[in-house]
């Protein structure tokens, strides 16, 4: 049944204070959140647990895409979810900017945002989509672990070096699961057989055949998955290399959500910083289309590995 979420209030195009709050604990993710929303709903009435928001629904509250409140049930875990906020306050406009964090208007209660400041930056206005800058590959690992980003994903394009994040940070169970029930999986390896894997080599100061070995073998394990996959399986991972001057890593998720590291000179790519994206339509030049497009090209250019 469609929410007819009450009545008054327009269909807000902006971002809202929920969304911005949400954001702040990294629960932007539909699945994240009905984990929290499962967990306090066993406080507050058991009754209540599993009737968490559908995930299109979801996404609307965050879009503003609705007329009124959600309904009663939603509006008792919400208030309990943000101390001091009643759910009107949470659906209204926010102008502030992603990076500044909303007081509640009544009660000053304090809002969970970053655990350091060294952690994570907070972005202001004029950086259109960057929602979070990480200082470091671990800490952002941390805090955004690969389970939470591709379990629920319907779209995972990345590019880089071995990609590490999704060959040896996240389970082959898993894996095969997305790709089983029709999770379309774009792998672009830096060739472990070019010039540039050697030269990247050099760069970090590591023994000849390092960097080439461990990309070889996430290649390898992702073949060897590919041979326990059914047939319309098989036909949802897509494995290709480049042969390019190494520059980030980029990971797209769902054509919404943008992970960006970059390569450092003479430093270890668990060193270099990173970047998440959200797109935001508002803002067609920002930094999630630039580096989805950048991902598209070499996609383009790539050598399929499969053939």
């Amino acid at each position: 049944m469609t929410e007819i979420e009450g009545a008054g209030s327009a269909v807000v195009e902006h971002s809202n204070v929920l969304k911005v709050l949400l954001r702040q604990r990294h629960l932007q993710n539909h699945r994240m959140f009905c984990r929290e929303y499962n967990k306090l709903a066993k406080a507050i009435d058991h009754d209540l647990v599993d009737s968490f928001p559908k995930k299109a629904q979801f996404y609307r509250w965050l879009a503003g895409d609705i007329i009124g409140l959600p309904y009663p049930h939603h509006c008792r875990i919400l208030e309990s979810m943000f101390p001091g906020w009643t759910v009107e306050q949470l659906f209204q406009k926010h102008s502030g900017g992603i990076g500044f964090v909303p007081e509640p208007p009544v009660t000053k209660s304090p809002i969970l945002i970053a655990e350091t400041a060294n952690q994570v930056a907070s972005v202001r206005d004029g950086v259109a989509d960057v929602t979070a800058v990480f200082e470091t590959r671990p800490q952002f690992a941390h805090e955004m672990p690969p389970h939470e980003l591709f379990d629920d994903a319907e779209n995972i394009s990345m590019v880089g070096l071995s990609l590490n994040m999704l060959c040896q940070q996240y389970s082959d169970r898993a894996l095969k699961e997305l790709l089983e029930r029709g999770t379309i999986v774009k792998c672009l390896f830096l060739d472990p057989d070019g010039y540039n894997i050697k030269s990247r080599e050099r760069e970090e100061s590591h023994p000849d055949g390092v960097l080439i070995t461990l990309t070889k073998l996430n290649i390898d394990a992702l073949r060897r998955l590919r041979t326990k996959l059914s047939d319309d399986a098989c036909a949802n991972l897509h494995i290709r290399t480049y042969d390019e001057a190494v520059r980030f890593n980029i990971t797209v998720i769902d054509n919404t959500l943008c992970i960006v590291q970059p390569y450092l000179p003479d430093a270890r790519g668990v060193e270099s910083p990173t970047l998440v994206l959200e797109r935001q339509d508002e803002h067609p030049s920002g930094l999630f289309h630039t580096f989805s497009s950048v991902f598209e090209t070499m996609w383009e250019r790539g050598s399929d590995v499969l053939k």
